[in-house]
């Protein structure tokens, strides 16, 4: 029995040594998960070209023939654009800590495979995928690969597929001013990862359940469709209320103008 005791304290040792490196992991887990939340929203906080042009119009048409709105107006955009750099260093800033923690996640677990690959290690890294690939197609970049990031194909399809959902709430934010071509933009990368997405055919047990990720995406994706046709159909309307007052006025400034000359003539004869 004196063998069995040797055995049983080798045994201790290795569950001693996995618990310590469970708990290190469950922490750095954790701090990524907050670091990709972080940069997340302050890419939500940057500006387009585009909403920025729109709402300085929508501002300088309400505000027409008043230099005090106008003045308003300007200081809005400028501390827009300051609030707009400011959320880029921070994006930026958030980034680059998650990178560093993920390298580290995977040192901490580099000898124990059975908890690299354990719910809560790759939950951590889909974040960092979801986070490191949503900042990038907002501001229009190209696509980070799985080599870039250090992750397994499972891992980075998930985050891909909670990438759908941001772009639908970036989507939203710039329809707040009106329809743009950057919601059309980004509704047409949501439909590239769909399309990725759903050819994936494979068992859940090798894509960690990619199939619901799926569905969900694309019931996100037709919700963002309906929400971009609306607001391009009510474009549309408001356009054409315009142009009926505006030629509404026309009309009564010319028949104030007839109505006028007449009474002029009455008055000569």
């Amino acid at each position: 029995m004196q063998k069995l005791e040797s055995i049983a304290e080798r045994i201790r040792r290795d569950f001693d040594a996995r618990t310590a490196a469970r708990d290190k992991a469950l922490a750095t887990a954790r701090q990524l998960t907050r670091a990709c939340s972080l940069a997340i929203r302050a890419a939500h906080r940057l500006e387009t070209d585009t909403s920025t042009r729109l709402s300085a119009g929508t501002s300088t048409r309400l505000s027409a023939g008043t230099s005090t709105r106008l003045s308003a107006g300007t200081s809005t955009r400028l501390s827009a654009g300051t609030s707009t750099r400011l959320s880029a260093g921070e994006m930026a800033g958030q980034l680059s800590e998650a990178r560093s923690l993920a390298d580290a996640l995977r040192a901490e677990l580099q000898g124990y495979p059975d908890l690299f690959h354990a719910g809560y290690t790759q939950d951590a890294l889909k974040e960092f995928v979801e986070a490191n690939a949503t900042c990038a197609l907002i501001q229009n970049q190209s696509l980070p690969t799985p080599e870039e990031l250090g992750v397994g194909g499972a891992t980075y399809l998930n985050g891909l597929a909670e990438v759908v959902g941001e772009l639908r709430r970036r989507t939203l934010d710039i329809l707040r001013h009106g329809y743009s071509q950057e919601a059309e933009r980004l509704l047409g990368l949501m439909d590239d990862i769909y399309s990725v997405l759903v050819s994936m055919d494979y068992p859940d047990a090798i894509t960690s359940g990619l199939r619901r990720q799926t569905d969900v995406a694309r019931s996100i994706i037709e919700k963002t469709r309906g929400d971009i046709t609306f607001s391009l159909r009510g474009e549309h309307l408001e356009q054409a209320i315009g142009k009926l007052i505006v030629q509404l006025n026309g009309e009564q400034a010319r028949v104030g103008k007839e109505a006028g000359a007449f009474v002029a003539q009455g008055e000569d004869d």
